[in-house]
């Protein structure tokens, strides 16, 4: 099925609390720098809400029946969690440990520094959440950062084509004959993407 166009920065599955733990998150996976913007500002955040939101956030293609049991990285993911289940839990988890270690404040609170010492902590399964392994909560975040700052814009994220111009691609363009001879030639055709030159699909 052919995705639709954002219509809307309506969030459909976060809550306030959660957006503002994700936005902090992504600001430091792909920070904004003097190449372009970052995760935040390519909309990410609402990317990875309207995943949630959708047939991925409810597992709804995967094979989710025990029995359960601890598989290898290899076999990919194992946890009875649904990804949306899973971010849920995570980010409540995620505060709590905050709250606890850094004097009653939540991530997003926290200086940069300190933010990284979490999202660092979690990477390497450092740090114990109720609920959820940490390991596996930082894998599908940093998954679907990476997904949302690079997918075309229809899905919510790489607003205005932030992900596609740091690497240098043009776009799914439907004909690059004349250019295929052009060796060592820029490319100056402007950014598209599957819904033209607006990156912005989003209304309101």
């Amino acid at each position: 099925m052919a995705p639709r166009p954002v219509a809307s920065r309506t969030f459909s599955y976060f809550t306030a609390p959660e957006i503002a733990f994700i936005d902090a998150a992504v600001s430091r996976l792909i920070p904004a720098d003097e190449l372009g913007p970052g995760a935040k500002e390519a909309g990410v955040t609402f990317f990875i809400d309207r995943q949630l939101a959708g047939s991925f956030g409810r597992a709804e293609t995967w094979y989710m029946q025990g029995p359960w049991k601890e598989g290898t990285p290899e076999q990919g993911y194992q946890l009875k969690l649904t990804p949306a289940q899973l971010y849920r839990v995570g980010i409540q988890g995620i505060d709590d440990y905050c709250q606890r270690t850094f004097d009653k404040k939540t991530f997003a609170e926290l200086g940069a520094g300190d933010q990284d010492k979490v999202l660092q902590g979690l990477e390497k399964g450092e740090i114990e959440l109720a609920g959820a392994p940490a390991k596996e909560f930082f894998a599908i975040l940093w998954q679907n950062t990476n997904e949302g700052f690079f997918a075309d814009p229809i899905y919510g994220g790489n607003h205005d084509f932030a992900g596609w111009k740091l690497i240098g691609f043009p776009g799914p363009r439907y004909n690059y004959v004349n250019e295929i001879e052009q060796y060592g030639k820029p490319y100056t055709q402007p950014t598209v993407g599957l819904m033209g030159r607006n990156a912005s699909t989003r209304r309101g």
